[in-house]
C-alpha cells in the first residue's frame, strides 16, 4: 500500500472527537487515511467531512476541514492518504 501526504492536523477537539486538517491534496468520503506523529498512529476510513460546520462529500487542496477521528491527534501530525 502506498501513502501520499495530503495534509496536516491544525487543531483537535475532544467533544466531539474531531481533527481540524489543512489539506494539500483532495480528500473524499470513503478514502482511507493515516494520521501519524510523534505519539500518534491512526488508520481510518473517512466517514464525515465538514467545512465550516457543513457536511460535504469531498474537499480540495487548500480547504480547512474537520474529520471525525477515533482517538486524540495532535497539531502538526501528518495526514496520509492510503492507496492500493
Amino acid at each position: 500500500m502506498a501513502e501520499e501526504i495530503i495534509g496536516e492536523v491544525s487543531d483537535f477537539f475532544a467533544h466531539p472527537v474531531v481533527a481540524g486538517v489543512e489539506l494539500t491534496a483532495p480528500l473524499k468520503l470513503g478514502d482511507k487515511i493515516k494520521i501519524k506523529g510523534h505519539t500518534t498512529d491512526l488508520e481510518l476510513t473517512v466517514s464525515h467531512i465538514q467545512i465550516e460546520h457543513n457536511e460535504v462529500q469531498q474537499a480540495k487542496a487548500g480547504d480547512s476541514i474537520g474529520i471525525k477521528v477515533p482517538d486524540r491527534v495532535r497539531k502538526g501530525d501528518k495526514v496520509y492518504k492510503i492507496t492500493d
